[in-house]
């Protein structure tokens, strides 16, 4: 596997990978945005405003993540490729370019998302009903901070 910064061609690759991830893996959000605005927004916000990194797997793209500041905002993994230690090396990514900590958020009903967090030693922050994001749907914020 290889973990490498996302080149601005990365961008639609990574939000087909968006799009197809959160409606395969997370049936329960409300559809807010056609894949040609997940494009554009990708393209135009995400990978302007955040370092953005892309795991490939056999040459196929298959998970990124996203930090800005102290958050990490977006880490996705192709669902054909769960449990093959691709999420683990992206969060080890993390973990490297903030050494120092970092926040994210995650959606209450993404059961699979929190195990795995929790199992990295992630701790949960805060629980919330979702009233400030934008799906509108309970979320949870975890933390990671470095063991002294």
């Amino acid at each position: 596997m290889t973990v490498r910064p996302a080149m601005p061609d990365d961008a639609p690759p990574v939000a087909a990978l968006f799009t197809h991830t959160r409606d395969t893996c997370m049936g329960y959000l409300p559809e807010l945005h056609t894949p040609a605005e997940d494009r554009a927004w990708m393209r135009d916000v995400v990978f302007k405003t955040c370092d953005v990194w892309v795991a490939e797997l056999d040459g196929r793209l298959a998970g990124f993540l996203a930090m800005h500041d102290d958050v990490l905002a977006h880490l996705y993994v192709h669902p054909e490729l769960h449990n093959r230690g691709v999420g683990t090396s992206l969060l080890g990514k993390a973990r490297e370019l903030r050494p120092s900590g970092f926040r994210l958020w995650v959606f209450q009903q993404n059961a699979q998302a929190r195990r795995f967090y929790e199992r990295h030693g992630l701790q949960l922050a805060q629980l919330t009903d979702g009233a400030s994001n934008e799906e509108r749907t309970p979320d949870a914020q975890y933390v990671w901070h470095p063991t002294s």
